[in-house]
């Protein structure tokens, strides 16, 4: 007998296709491959700042090809604040921030719905301020 306890393993609750109507509908896009634009920006984005538990169980929740543009990423050596964030995926493509921040509402909205609030509150504590707005979520701060 092992001590050693087998994975807990999540299988994503919903398909590609799925994620991509959810994600159309949260951003009100015109089509699904719009759609589709923006979760592969997010999610390489997303990629780029997690590590760890959380990046393998995000992964575990995500469809298939969703958590391979997340997990295909090489994290930062340092994470972006969620605005930088913002600004950085807005650069990227060459839209605007309030844009870019729009597709980020969209997409996190559906990562969040599928992650659970248990998981959501693990990445934002590992992410550095400004992620909780992000993810559909007030920040709270601590008087000085």
């Amino acid at each position: 007998m092992s001590d050693q306890r087998e994975p807990v393993l999540h299988l994503p609750a919903m398909t590609l296709e799925e994620m991509l109507e959810k994600v159309r509908y949260e951003g009100a896009y015109p089509t699904r491959e719009r759609a589709a634009e923006a979760v592969h920006l997010v999610l390489s984005g997303l990629g780029r700042q997690l590590t760890g538990d959380e990046r393998v169980e995000l992964a575990a929740r995500l469809p298939f090809e969703a958590a391979s543009t997340l997990t295909e990423q090489i994290p930062a050596i340092e994470p972006l604040t969620g605005r930088a964030f913002v600004k950085d995926l807005a650069s990227r493509t060459g839209a605007t921030p309030a844009t870019t921040r729009w597709d980020t509402g969209a997409v996190l909205a559906t990562v969040t719905a599928l992650a659970g609030p248990d998981l959501i509150t693990r990445i934002r504590d590992q992410l550095p301020t400004g992620y909780a707005l992000l993810f559909g979520r007030a920040e709270l701060t601590q008087a000085a």
